[in-house]
């Protein structure tokens, strides 16, 4: 009996030892829409492999939405942005088309590479001990306001690791006239960089308002920047679209 017994906890232990390790549960980004109007989510990713969403939603004002990121499946990272598209009207498929944002025919998803708008971007990497890294984009222009804030964050006492990013003051207001676009009834709809490569009264403006968003593609070179954090410990991120009315 004793021998029986040795040799059953024998066979646990190999069972036990050959276990897999369970492997970490992939983030999830929730999307809230604050900015009184209707938004059609749209996405785009790096050339680097990273899978695009087939789905994303359609959120009323008021609405929330959540999506977990591929992370998990090959190739075990997903680096890419989202956005909010605004004023859309058409058929899916066919004749969809969006004032701002603009990716292509679907309401669901983006089928070519977006128009100006404010960006949210990530970079979720199982390789990179650092990640994920996140920022807020106003690069290319900004149409709405956007925050990202990590969920269930552990960041090391007194760093600013997993702090919000970006702002939720509506900058429409302060853009310079010759980069202003407006909605059909004359209110401001979007604000567009001139030159997303060089200091420009567009990026002074959003700048300086905006410090944790990026206002130009080379702020992260300039001293005491506060454009780009990491977040290595957090169940995923929310990202909130706020009134640019």
């Amino acid at each position: 009996m004793r021998k029986i017994l040795s040799a059953v906890m024998a066979l646990i232990a190999v069972v036990v030892t050959a276990a897999p390790a369970v492997s970490a549960a992939d983030h999830t980004v929730t999307f809230v829409n604050k900015s009184g109007q209707t938004i059609w989510v749209g996405s785009g990713v790096n050339a680097d492999g990273s899978v695009n969403f087939a789905r994303l939603p359609v959120l009323q004002n008021g609405q929330s939405a959540t999506v977990t990121i591929p992370e998990s499946s090959a190739p075990n990272h997903w680096r890419g942005k989202f956005f909010a598209r605004q004023g859309c009207s058409g058929t899916s498929g066919s004749t969809f088309r969006c004032k701002v944002g603009d990716c292509g025919p679907w309401a669901d998803r983006c089928g070519t590479g977006e128009q100006p708008a404010s960006l949210a971007e990530f970079n979720f990497d199982r390789k990179d001990a650092l990640a994920p890294w996140y920022n807020v984009s106003y690069v290319n222009a900004f149409s709405l306001p956007v925050t990202i804030a990590p969920r269930d964050p552990k960041a090391p006492p007194g760093s600013p690791e997993c702090e919000t990013m970006g702002c939720s003051q509506n900058l429409l207001p302060y853009c310079p006239p010759a980069n202003l676009t407006r909605w059909d009834d004359g209110t401001p709809m979007l604000c567009t960089n001139p030159n997303r490569d060089a200091k420009t009264p567009y990026s002074n403006a959003i700048q300086s308002r905006c410090p944790k968003a990026y206002a130009w593609s080379k702020q992260d070179t300039e001293p005491g920047n506060s454009v780009v954090r990491q977040c290595r410990q957090c169940s995923g991120f929310t990202v909130t679209f706020h009134s640019g009315r």
